[in-house]
Order: structure tokens, then C-alpha cells, then sequence
């Protein structure tokens, strides 16, 4: 009988000691994974400041407005829970704004007009929430690429003319967004003549 004891008695501590082992490795596990998503979203972060440094270094963004750029991948993680659809997301729209402005830079440099690639980020920095609860998912996922879309400079310099004359099919559609991007920009000069 004294035997059956000690053996349940053993049995229970190998068990407990298995269960606890398992445990520290499913910790280490979680610690780990966290630690990976931690530096992806540092390494997200400090690539899109550092070009939004250069993007102040070339003129085309005044330094007020860095910090409400930032605020975009800063912002991020506010109202939104810490998964790694979001991560990928957020990497997504860093990585699309900055190569939408890197492009328009390079677009600027070659016609030598930067001033209209710094009023369009100043356009896209008004449109910007002001406060952080408005950065959540619709904002990533609906606006803010929305927004980067207006960011675009023509690729033709205003002041040449073209002799071809647009299709009708697609005048109609390129009237249209015309439109609403003429709507977009005085709705963010109001609201730059405003605040």
C-alpha cells in the first residue's frame, strides 16, 4: 500500500514538474514573439521618422508639420489592438507614403518644381486628425490611403501644354476625380487658413 503512494506521490511531482516546464517554454514562446513584433514595429517606425527627416532636410515639409506625420505610424497602435494583420497594415501605408513622396520628389526635382510637392504635403498635413482616437482602422485602412493619393504632382509641368486631345471615355473619369481632388484641396486650404 506504502508503495502505491510513493509512486502516485512521484507520478504527481513528474507531472507537476512536466506541466511547469511546458509552461516556461510557452512564456519564453510569447516573450519572444512579442520581442519580434516589438522591433518590427521599431524598425517601421525609425524608417519612416528618418524619412520623414530627409523629407524636411529637402525642403518639401516644413518641420512643424513632421511631428503630425509621424503621429501616422505613431498613432497607429492607439485604438487598434496589437496583431500582426495591423502590423502588416501599418507597414503597408508607411511604406506607400513614402514611396508616393520619394516618387513626387524625384518627379519634382526633374521639372524643378518642389514648391507644389510642399503645398501638397501641406494639403495632406491638414487632413491629418488632430487627435489620436481618430487614427483607427477606417482612417489606415480607407482614408490615409485616400490621402496619399492626393499627394500626386501632374507628370507633365503645368506650364506645357499637350496637343493631344484625352479620350472621351477617359476625360469623363479624369474629370470626375479632377473634381473631387479640387474638392479635397480647398476643403484642406479652409482648413490651413483656419487653424
Amino acid at each position: 500500500m506504502s508503495y502505491i503512494v510513493f509512486f502516485t506521490l512521484l507520478l504527481l511531482i513528474t507531472l507537476l514538474g512536466v506541466y511547469v516546464v511546458i509552461e516556461n517554454n510557452r512564456k519564453k514562446a510569447r516573450e519572444a514573439e512579442k520581442k519580434i513584433f516589438n522591433n518590427r514595429l521599431k524598425e517601421i517606425t525609425t524608417h519612416f521618422k528618418q524619412r520623414t527627416a530627409e523629407y524636411v532636410d529637402a525642403k518639401i515639409l516644413r518641420p512643424k508639420y513632421a511631428p503630425k506625420i509621424n503621429a501616422i505610424v505613431g498613432n497607429f497602435f492607439v485604438v487598434q489592438a496589437h496583431t500582426e494583420a495591423n502590423l502588416t497594415q501599418l507597414e503597408v501605408v508607411s511604406e506607400l507614403f513614402t514611396r508616393t513622396v520619394g516618387t513626387e520628389l524625384g518627379k519634382c526635382r526633374v521639372t524643378g518644381n518642389t514648391e507644389l510637392l510642399a503645398e501638397q504635403l501641406q494639403y495632406f498635413v491638414a487632413e491629418l486628425p488632430s487627435n489620436g482616437i481618430a487614427y483607427n482602422k477606417d482612417f489606415y485602412y480607407e482614408i490615409l490611403p485616400a490621402l496619399i493619393t492626393l499627394i500626386k504632382t501632374p507628370d507633365v509641368p503645368m506650364n506645357l501644354e499637350i496637343d493631344e486631345e484625352p479620350l472621351e471615355d477617359n476625360a469623363q473619369s479624369d474629370n470626375e476625380l479632377d473634381e473631387q481632388t479640387k474638392q479635397q484641396m480647398l476643403d484642406a486650404r479652409q482648413r490651413l487658413t483656419t487653424s
